[in-house]
């Protein structure tokens, strides 16, 4: 036994007779149970044979047992029907009768229970139903007690439904007249008048207006507010009943008068019934009728009514779109500002001071004007549609930036629920809306996110694809806002302890590759939920973070990414040191073999799942092995024939070395499931064809990401060259600008003829130097400056140009002699490339080989021909200081034919 440690305790003479207290308390608390406990004689008197039948028992505890046993009895009435009805209903019905008039209050509402219950299952026929059960039901329905009342009248209505009309005719409708009188009790009357809705719907309307319509009229006009408002709400079910004929003539009069009423329960039950049979009143009879009643309730809802204002809140959605067709404009624009008003009753002006800051309002108007702006939110899809969605912006768009940011929680959870319809009704101006959206989703209160995340993946793509007319700006600019609102409310729901409302956002969260790029969900999203997946400790988060990552890598565009994100599962999970983080590591592994082809999870998470058969915690072999069947179901033979070797060769093992027995059970379960099994082949099968064709859609669309990225890194390939193509056209511009000035400067030199021969021919050399170094500033590779170094031989060396200037090709053969062109197209630049070349050559002749000035010329020659050859565009595809491309240096035969070469 463990030591008895007492903390320090103070007896002092004050806290003694406390601690003298407290042992009191315990003992009266005791008391109780010791007298809750039964004496021998009452445990032998609630003993029961346990040889007695079903049914002998349920007779015996209702004869002789207490209440809680003839409770139970009653409570397991539908099993004992089911079981044996004859006998049920020979020997324990009766019993049950008896019991119920001297029962209380919970016998009754569990017997009118199990009644409805018995009707639902039909464990009777109808008949046998209505002669056994029906007149208990009718003994019982106007108990003293209101909520068993009610539960027995319930079962009533319910029963009407199913029984034949003459039952109905003669069981119930015939005394229903003396029930209605006004001489019965408050409680029989407000009974005649619910069962007198339901009734109105059995019969044909000439019965009904024979029978049942005097009864109506009466209880309408009955001297208690209570009967009158409530036949007042079953009207609408009457109308129903009589067709629209006599609504108009019947019904629709005693409305009208019954709005006028002096009691407001009455007024606010008429005005209710009047909207909801809109539909069935016409034109005339909603412009000179309930028009008129429909502004009265408005005037007086502020000034003297203000009982109704909740339920003009309610239903104004629904009567301003039913009284549309007869508004006058004025009247339109009337109801309008009446829904405005509403919207924001209650709350601080721009002015700063209160509507009602004249009169001190009380709780309950609070409560009141908050139901009201509730009731607001919930008919704004409502008013959308009243206004036009085209007049949005103008007309309600205040309103709707109020309720979203109203600050009570239930207005703002309502435009959260409702959110989604107003995005579908704005279809291309959704965008309009978007500052909200970012609004309810970093809402303090998790209520409201949790209400807009039910249709968050709709609404996102509304956001970003909304109809026709919706730019594609406004969509770029709505992401960059909409990301880290997306972000903040996931945060917000993982530090709060409402895990279900995180674990809905994570599983809505899947729709984002379908709404975004895939690196802002890489950056963004993805890592989060491998970290959610690792530091979470609730289990359902924890599944749908790893569904929605595996949704992701699905979806992701890059490959080395994807690596990435597998190398992290594998390494984190997979391998992780904690056997928590390897079990959600196969739970990963289910999601990937659902999402993914067969061949991707053979390629990364085969050999890695069959790792952890040597895992040294029993619960994850166990698990692992239970996942083995869908793990085999991956393979393809005759491709995947190794890993099937592999994971039979581990099942061996398990076999063989598995020392739990609980493990070792599941295993050997697990063998007899795998041995069932056929394996796919690599050809479609007949059994598995539609599995076959579902993987290989899936195994196309992973294939079309690979080539889709493959396509991406050309096209921005292509485009950083043709910008630095770009770049470098403009510097060859400005290069042959320069030159060009040059060249002007030098031929004025030499014309002049003040300078002596010597001077003369050294300027020639030099501006002939400078006109051959701007046609290249390039070095050439070493291959081409040894061209004058090759021997003159009979066939000259011929170079391919495309002068840019002229759009022709032309081509030049280089001789002992001079360049002559073999294109009679482009002879007048020929001929200059001719004369300037020939000219070239006689000057270098005239030097010795071994002075540096010629070296120089020659150099410059080489260097000018491949420039010219190339022409303007080619000449700007390369860069100062760089060697030509490998394709540029290749050789091949002119097309003219001959023994010369061409060089590119």
């Amino acid at each position: 036994m463990r030591p008895i440690i007492f903390s320090k305790m103070d007896f002092s003479h004050s806290n003694l007779f406390g601690y003298i207290e407290d042992l009191q308390e315990l003992t009266i608390i005791e008391r109780p149970v010791r007298r809750s406990l039964k004496t021998p004689e009452e445990i032998e008197r609630l003993t029961v044979d346990e040889e007695l039948s079903d049914i002998e028992r349920a007779v015996f505890l209702l004869s002789s047992g207490q209440d809680i046993q003839g409770t139970s009895v009653v409570a397991n009435l539908p099993v004992l029907m089911r079981q044996n009805p004859a006998e049920t209903l020979r020997r324990v019905l009766p019993k049950i009768r008896e019991v119920l008039h001297v029962a209380g209050v919970e016998m009754q509402l569990t017997a009118a229970v199990s009644f409805l219950t018995v009707l639902q299952e039909e464990s009777v026929s109808i008949h046998t139903y209505s002669h056994s059960f029906l007149h208990i039901i009718l003994q019982n329905v106007e108990h003293r007690d209101a909520g068993v009342s009610n539960a027995w009248l319930e079962t009533l209505l319910a029963v009407i439904e199913a029984l034949p009309k003459e039952t109905v005719r003669h069981e119930i409708l015939n005394p229903l007249v003396s029930k209605a009188q006004l001489s019965q009790t408050l409680q029989s009357r407000l009974v005649s008048c619910k069962i007198m809705g339901k009734v109105a719907n059995k019969f044909e309307a000439h019965i009904v207006k024979r029978e049942v319509l005097p009864l109506v009229k009466s209880l309408c006009q009955d001297v208690e507010y209570e009967v009158r408002t409530c036949m007042c709400r079953q009207l609408e079910h009457v109308a129903r009943g009589i067709g629209t004929e006599l609504t108009k003539t019947v019904v629709l009069p005693e409305l009208v008068e019954l709005a006028r009423d002096e009691g407001s329960s009455v007024r606010l039950a008429a005005f209710e019934t009047l909207v909801n049979l809109l539909d069935m009143f016409d034109a005339d009879d909603r412009s000179q009728t309930v028009l008129p009643l429909v502004k009265s309730f408005c005037e007086k809802s502020f000034k003297a009514d203000e009982s109704i204002l909740v339920s003009l809140s309610f239903h104004l959605g629904k009567l301003c779109n039913g009284l549309y067709g007869i508004f006058t404009p004025e009247q339109h624009l009337r109801f309008l500002e009446f829904y405005k008003k509403l919207s924001t009753l209650g709350l601080q002006q721009e002015n700063g001071h209160n509507d009602n800051q004249l009169h001190l309002q009380t709780l309950e108007q609070e409560k009141k004007y908050i139901s009201v702006r509730k009731n607001c939110a919930y008919n704004f899809p409502a008013m959308i549609v009243f206004v036009d969605p085209k007049n949005f912006n103008l007309e309600l768009y205040s309103i709707f930036f109020c309720l979203c940011h109203d600050p009570e929680v239930p207005v703002r959870y309502t435009m959260a629920i409702s959110f989604f319809e107003v995005a579908k009704l704005l279809n291309s101006d959704v965008y309009t809306i978007h500052k909200e959206l970012v609004t309810l989703l970093q809402d303090e209160s998790l209520e409201v996110l949790d209400a807009l995340v039910g249709h968050l993946p709709e609404i996102l793509e509304l956001m970003t694809n909304g109809g026709e007319n919706s730019g594609s700006e406004s969509k770029l600019l709505s992401i960059p806002d909409l990301i880290p609102a997306l972000t903040t409310a996931e945060q917000r729901a993982a530090t709060s302890l409402k895990w279900r409302t995180h674990e809905k956002l994570l599983q809505k969260y899947a729709c984002l590759p379908h709404i975004i790029s895939s690196d802002q969900i890489y950056y963004r999203f993805l890592h989060r939920m491998l970290t959610i997946i690792l530091t979470n400790n609730v289990l359902p988060v924890q599944k749908a973070a790893a569904r929605t990552l595996c949704v992701y890598l699905r979806y992701n565009r890059k490959q080395e990414q994807r690596h990435e994100v597998i190398q992290k599962l594998i390494e984190q999970l997979g391998q992780g040191k904690s056997y928590w983080n390897r079990l959600r590591f196969l739970d990963t592994c289910e999601f990937i073999m659902e999402l993914f082809s067969k061949s991707f999870f053979c390629k990364y998470f085969f050999l890695p799942v069959l790792e952890l058969t040597h895992d040294p915690v029993a619960n994850v072999r166990m698990k692992l092995c239970c996942l083995l069947p869908k793990v085999k179901s991956t393979l393809k033979i005759p491709t995947d024939k190794h890993l099937l070797q592999q994971l039979e060769l581990c099942i061996r093992k398990l076999l063989c070395q598995e020392k739990d027995k609980d493990v070792l059970t599941i295993v050997k379960r697990t063998v007899l499931e795998l041995d069932r099994m056929e394996i796919s082949v690599d050809a479609f099968q007949k059994r598995f064809y539609e599995n076959d064709l579902l993987d290989q859609e899936k195994e196309t669309q992973e294939q079309l990401l690979l080539e889709m990225e493959q396509l991406e890194k050309e096209k921005q390939k292509n485009e950083g060259r043709s910008t630095n193509i770009n770049d470098k056209m403009l510097e060859k511009k400005r290069r042959d600008s320069k030159t060009s000035s040059v060249l002007a400067k030098s031929i004025n030199l030499s014309v002049s003829g003040s300078s002596s021969g010597t001077s003369v021919g050294k300027e020639e050399k030099k501006s002939k130097l400078v006109r051959s170094q701007s046609f290249s500033t390039q070095v050439l590779h070493p291959k081409y400056t040894n061209i004058d170094k090759c021997p003159n031989k009979s066939s000259a060396t011929a170079y391919t140009s495309s002068v840019s200037g002229m759009g022709k090709s032309c081509m030049l053969s280089f001789s002992d002699d001079s360049f002559r062109t073999h294109s009679s197209g482009n002879s007048g630049n020929a001929a200059f490339t001719s004369s300037s070349s020939r000219n070239l050559f006689n000057s270098a002749d005239q030097k010795n080989s071994g002075n540096k000035e010629s070296q120089s010329r020659k150099m410059s020659i080489i260097q000018l021909v491949p420039e010219w050859e190339g022409g303007m565009g080619q000449s700007e595809e390369k860069t100062e200081n760089q060697t030509p491309r490998s394709s540029d240096r290749k050789m091949r035969e002119p097309e003219t034919g001959g023994s010369n070469v061409l060089v590119r």
